[in-house]
C-alpha cells in the first residue's frame, strides 16, 4: 500500500439472531472482506471478536437488536475495548429493492456505520437502570394480571344468582368487595351458587396475592430510583413509577442522550411544527418516540396543572392568551422533559463524582 494512503481499518456489521449471528466485514475504503456465521453464546462472541481482530484494526460493530439478541454480544464487544454502534432495522423500500438474507442484514448494517447513517450509542444494560427495567417488566405484567382479575370477578358477579348478586351490589369499594369475595367458603359445589363463590373466592385470593407483589415491586423500584437519581423523585408530580420510566430511557450511561431536546424527542414531548399559511408558527404533538415514558410525562403533567401552584399559573395565563388545551399540555410536557433531563444529569454527575473520588 502507498505510504501516502491512511490504512485501513475494519468495519463488522451483525445481524443478530436467537441463535446465531451472522457478520459481515468490511472496510473503511467499502471493501467487503468476509463473512462467518457464529454461536449466539460466550465462545461464539470470543470467536467473532478474534476473527474480526485477524482482520485488521478494528473501526467498529455496528450491530442490530443491542436490547434484545445482539445485547449479549454488545456487551464483549465492548469488554474488548471495541467501539459499538447501535444499527437500526433498514426500512421496507430498502429492503424490496435488495433482497433480504442475514449476510445482506449484516453487510447492510457494516454500510450503515461506514456511511454515518448509524451513530447512536447503544445503552448499556449492566447497572440499575437495567435492573428497573427488569422489576418494571414483572411489575407491568402483575399489574395487567391484577387487573384482568378484577375485571373477571365482576363479571362473575353480574351472572350470579339474584340473591348472591344483590348482597354483592350493596358492597362499596373493590378491595371491600374483595376482602368480601376471599372470605367465601362455598363448600361443596353441587348449586351455581357455589361455583359462583368458588369462582369468585379464587379470583379475589388472586387480585391480593398480585396486589401483594406489585406493593414488593414498587418497594424496590423506589429504593432503585432513590439509589441512582435521589433529586429526580424531588420533583414535583414524579414518583417512582414515572422516575423508573425515565431512567429506563436514559439507561445506564445518561451521557448518550446529548441535550434535553433530544431527551424531549425520545419521550415524544418535542414540537413539532405544524405551520401552512395564516397559521406559520404552528406546532403540533409529536406521535413517535417512546410511548410508555411519554405516558409518564402525561401523569405528571396532569397531577402539575392541578396541583402545583406554578404550572397553574402557566395554564390560566396561556388559556387567557387563546391557546388550546391539548397544545397546553404539550408546552407543560416538554418543560417537564427539561426538568427531568437536567435532574438526571445533575444526579449522574455527582455519582461520577463519588465513584473518582473512591
Amino acid at each position: 500500500m502507498p505510504s501516502h494512503l491512511p490504512r485501513r481499518k475494519v468495519i463488522v456489521g451483525v445481524d443478530t439472531h436467537k441463535h446465531v449471528h451472522v457478520a459481515v466485514a468490511i472496510d473503511t475504503w467499502g471493501v467487503r472482506l468476509e463473512d462467518r456465521t457464529f454461536p449466539a453464546d460466550s465462545g461464539g462472541y470470543r470467536q467473532m471478536i478474534g476473527w474480526a481482530e485477524g482482520l485488521g484494526p478494528i473501526e467498529a460493530f455496528g450491530i442490530e437488536g443491542t436490547g434484545s439478541y445482539g445485547a449479549g454480544l454488545t456487551s464483549a464487544v465492548r469488554r474488548a475495548g471495541h467501539r459499538v454502534i447501535e444499527v437500526n432495522r433498514e426500512d421496507r423500500r430498502s429492503r424490496r429493492a435488495n433482497g433480504k438474507s442475514d449476510t445482506i442484514d449484516a453487510e447492510t448494517a457494516a454500510r450503515s456505520v461506514l456511511a454515518g447513517v448509524s451513530e447512536a450509542m447503544p445503552k448499556l444494560a449492566d447497572g440499575h437502570a437495567e435492573m428497573i427495567r427488569q422489576v418494571r417488566i414483572a411489575r407491568d405484567t402483575a399489574v395487567k394480571a391484577r387487573t384482568a382479575a378484577m375485571i373477571t370477578l365482576k363479571t362473575i358477579i353480574v351472572n350470579a344468582p339474584a340473591e348472591l348478586r344483590e348482597a354483592l351490589d350493596a358492597i362499596a369499594g373493590d378491595k371491600a368487595l374483595i376482602d368480601r369475595c376471599a372470605g367465601f367458603r362455598p363448600g361443596a359445589i353441587d348449586n351455581t351458587t357455589a361455583s359462583a363463590k368458588h369462582t369468585l373466592r379464587a379470583l379475589a385470593k388472586r387480585w391480593l396475592f398480585l396486589n401483594d407483589e406489585i406493593v414488593e415491586h414498587d418497594k424496590i423500584l423506589r429504593e432503585l430510583t432513590e439509589a441512582v437519581a435521589p433529586t429526580l423523585l424531588d420533583g414535583f408530580g414524579i414518583g417512582p413509577d414515572t422516575a423508573a420510566e425515565m431512567l429506563i430511557i436514559f439507561g445506564d450511561d445518561p451521557e448518550r442522550v446529548h441535550s434535553e431536546a433530544a431527551f424531549a424527542k425520545l419521550c415524544g414531548a418535542c414540537p413539532i411544527p405544524a405551520g401552512s399559511g395564516l397559521t406559520n408558527g404552528r406546532h403540533r404533538l409529536y406521535r413517535g418516540g417512546h410511548r410508555q415514558a411519554n405516558a409518564a410525562l402525561y401523569r405528571s403533567t396532569i397531577v402539575r396543572m392541578r396541583f402545583h401552584q406554578p404550572t397553574i399559573d402557566y395554564v390560566t395565563r396561556r388559556t387567557a392568551e387563546g391557546m388550546p388545551k391539548r397544545e397546553i399540555i404539550r408546552c407543560v410536557k416538554r418543560y417537564l422533559a427539561r426538568e427531568i433531563y437536567q435532574r438526571v444529569m445533575t444526579d449522574h454527575r455527582a455519582r461520577q463524582a463519588l465513584e473518582q473520588a473512591a
